[in-house]
C-alpha cells in the first residue's frame, strides 16, 4: 500500500474515533515523530565523520602524577547522583 492510500485509510478510520482516543492517538503520533527525528535529525544534512587520531591528547600523555587518577575517581564518586527513574 502506498503512502497516499495509507494516509487516506488513516483519515477514514479517524473519523470514527472518540475524542478521548483521538488525544491518545495524537500523543502517539508526536512520540513517533520525536523518535524519528532522534534517529534522523535532518536527513538532508550529512555529518562528516573523521576517526579520532588521538593527537589532541598526546600533549597530556605522561603528566599524571601518582594519586591524580585516584583523586579524580574519588571526585567522580562524591559528585555523582543516583539516577531516578519514574514509571509512567
Amino acid at each position: 500500500m502506498n503512502t497516499l492510500n495509507l494516509r487516506q485509510q488513516i483519515e477514514k478510520n479517524l473519523s470514527d474515533i472518540s475524542p478521548d482516543n483521538l488525544e491518545i492517538i495524537a500523543d502517539f503520533v508526536e512520540f513517533i515523530k520525536d523518535k524519528q527525528e532522534a534517529i534522523q535529525p535532518n536527513s538532508l544534512a550529512t555529518i562528516a565523520y573523521k576517526p579520532a587520531s588521538g593527537r589532541s591528547i598526546l600533549p597530556h600523555a605522561g603528566i599524571w602524577v601518582e594519586g591524580d587518577l585516584q583523586d579524580s575517581v574519588q571526585l567522580v564518586y562524591k559528585t555523582r547522583d543516583k539516577v531516578k527513574i519514574f514509571k509512567a
